[in-house]
C-alpha cells in the first residue's frame, strides 16, 4: 500500500470518527470502544488498581475526558513516559439548561457561545444537537448519549435586503438575541419547554418528567467529505481538535514496542481554558501518572527521576497558509497544507516549545520519514495556546507543542491535508516506540 492509500484511509477513518462523534462525550464513548475491542483494560478511579507491566488501560473521567497508557518491559525509571496530550471539545453552541421558550408561534432554543467559534459560519446551516442527558431511575440516576442524526434546528440569516452592508462590514451577531436556534412551529397550550422535553424523552424512550439535567452540543449534521483537484483535503466539523485526538489514538494502537511507557492523554474544556476536574489544569493526568508509579512501587525519589526523562507532545491544530490573506501571518512562517506537521514557537510561552523540545519533534519526524514545518504567529496579532504550557508547568516535563495545519479554525466547517494526518500519525508512532 503506498502512502497516498494509506493516507486516504486513514483520513477517511478521521472523518468517520468525527461524523460519529458531534459531542466531546461522544468522541469519548467511541475511543473507549476503540480501545475496548484492541485489548485495553478499562479502569475505574473509585477502585483500587492492579496494573501489570506490558499490559494495556484506560480511564475516563467525566465522560469527556480519557487517558489510555500502556506499560513498557523496560523499567520507568530509566525510560521515562512518552506523552501525547490533546483535547476532545470544539467551539460551539451549547444549549442552555432551561432552553426552549415560544415567541410569536415558534419555538427557539436558547444557547450559549462555548470558547471561540467563527459565529456567522452556524448560520443557514443543518443543525442538530447531540450530548448527554441524566435520566432518574429507581435507584438514582443514570446517564445516557443522545445524537439526533436529522436537522433539528436552523439559525437562518437575516435577508441582505434588510441588513444591506454585510457584505461590506461582515455578519455581527447578538449573543443574546440574535443567536437562538429556531426549532419549530409552537404547540398551542402547552409550555415550550415541556416540549422540548417531550422530544427528548421520545427519543430515550423514557417519559418527560424522568430527565433531569442535560448538556447538549450544536452540531452541523453536514458529514465529513475530501475535495480538491485530486481529493487531497478534508473538510468537516472538529478537525480542531479531534483530528489530533485520532492521530494519537492511532499511533498508540498502531504501536507495537514493548519497551516504553506510554500515555495517550485527551482532555475535555482546552477551548474554554482547561480550568476543571476534567480539563488539563486538573489533576487528571497527574494522578494517573502517580497510580502507575506507586502500583509499580516506584518511590518518590524515583518518580521525579522517570519525569525528568519524559517527554510530552502538545498536539493541537496550527494555521496553515491563506492565500487571500497573506497579511495576517508572519513573512518567514507560512506553513502549507499536506507539508507535514508543524511546531508551534511562542516566545511568550503560550505554546509549551523550546530549542530542545523542538529539536527532539525534528528527530522524530526524521525517523518516521516526514516532513515538519515551523511555525511562529504575527507579533502584532493575539496568539492562542494549548494544554501545552500547562502541562509542561504542571509536571515539570520537557514539552512541545505541534499540529497538523489547518484553514478556517473554528469555524463549523473546517479544513486540513489528507497527507497532514498520516504524517502526525507516523510521527506520533516513532515518539511511542523510542
Amino acid at each position: 500500500m503506498n502512502i497516498s492509500t494509506q493516507a486516504h484511509a486513514l483520513a477517511k477513518d478521521l472523518l468517520n470518527f468525527i461524523d460519529l462523534s458531534p459531542s466531546p462525550w461522544h468522541a469519548v464513548d467511541y475511543i473507549e470502544q476503540q480501545l475496548l475491542n484492541a485489548g485495553f483494560a478499562k479502569l475505574d478511579e473509585t477502585q483500587a488498581w492492579q496494573l501489570s507491566t506490558g499490559n494495556r488501560y484506560f480511564v475516563v473521567r467525566g465522560g469527556a475526558s480519557i487517558i489510555a497508557f500502556t506499560l513498557g518491559n523496560k523499567p520507568i525509571t530509566n525510560t521515562g513516559f512518552r506523552m501525547v496530550g490533546a483535547h476532545t471539545d470544539s467551539p460551539s453552541l451549547r444549549l442552555k439548561p432551561k432552553a426552549a421558550y415560544e415567541t410569536d408561534g415558534l419555538l427557539r432554543i436558547g444557547v450559549e457561545v462555548y470558547g471561540g467559534p467563527i459565529l456567522a459560519t452556524f448560520t443557514d446551516r443543518d443543525l442538530s444537537i447531540a450530548g448527554r442527558v441524566t435520566v432518574r431511575t429507581e435507584t438514582g440516576h443514570t446517564i445516557k448519549l443522545l445524537k439526533f442524526d436529522n436537522a433539528l434546528m436552523r439559525l437562518p440569516n437575516l435577508a441582505i435586503h434588510m441588513n444591506r452592508e454585510v457584505n461590506e462590514k461582515g455578519l455581527k451577531l447578538n449573543k443574546q438575541t440574535e443567536l437562538p436556534l429556531l426549532f419549530g412551529e409552537s404547540e398551542a397550550g402547552i409550555e415550550a419547554d415541556q416540549q422540548f422535553l417531550a422530544y427528548i424523552a421520545e427519543a430515550l424512550n423514557i417519559a418527560p418528567q424522568d430527565i433531569l439535567t442535560f448538556e447538549f452540543n450544536v452540531f452541523d449534521t453536514q458529514k465529513g467529505a475530501f475535495w480538491g483537484a485530486h481529493q487531497e483535503f478534508i473538510t468537516d466539523s472538529q478537525l480542531d481538535n479531534l483530528a489530533s485526538c485520532h492521530a494519537a489514538i492511532t499511533a498508540l494502537l498502531n504501536t507495537t514496542n514493548q519497551e516504553s511507557s506510554n500515555i495517550c492523554a485527551l482532555f475535555d474544556h482546552e477551548e474554554v481554558g482547561s480550568e476543571s476536574a476534567t480539563g488539563a489544569s486538573g489533576s487528571f493526568l497527574s494522578d494517573v501518572i502517580n497510580r502507575i508509579t506507586s502500583n509499580t512501587r516506584m518511590s518518590e525519589e524515583d518518580r521525579l527521576r522517570a519525569l525528568a526523562q519524559s517527554f510530552f507532545v502538545s498536539a493541537d491544530m496550527a494555521h496553515a497558509y491563506h492565500p487571500n490573506h497573506s497579511g495576517a501571518y508572519e513573512p518567514c512562517h507560512h506553513v502549507m497544507v499536506n507539508q507535514g506537521p508543524v511546531i508551534k514557537t511562542n516566545a511568550n510561552q503560550r505554546y509549551a516549545s523550546n530549542a530542545d523540545t523542538a529539536a527532539r519533534f525534528i528527530s522524530l519526524c526524521e525517523r518516521a520519514n516526514v516532513p515538519f514545518q515551523q511555525y511562529a504567529h504575527r507579533t502584532d496579532l493575539g496568539c492562542g495556546s494549548t494544554i501545552g504550557p500547562i502541562l509542561a508547568s504542571g509536571l515539570g516535563v520537557a514539552s512541545v507543542d505541534v499540529g497538523s495545519p489547518m484553514w478556517a479554525m473554528h469555524s463549523i466547517r473546517e479544513s486540513a491535508g489528507v497527507l497532514d494526518h498520516y504524517y502526525m500519525i507516523e510521527a506520533l508512532k516513532v515518539l511511542f516506540s523510542s
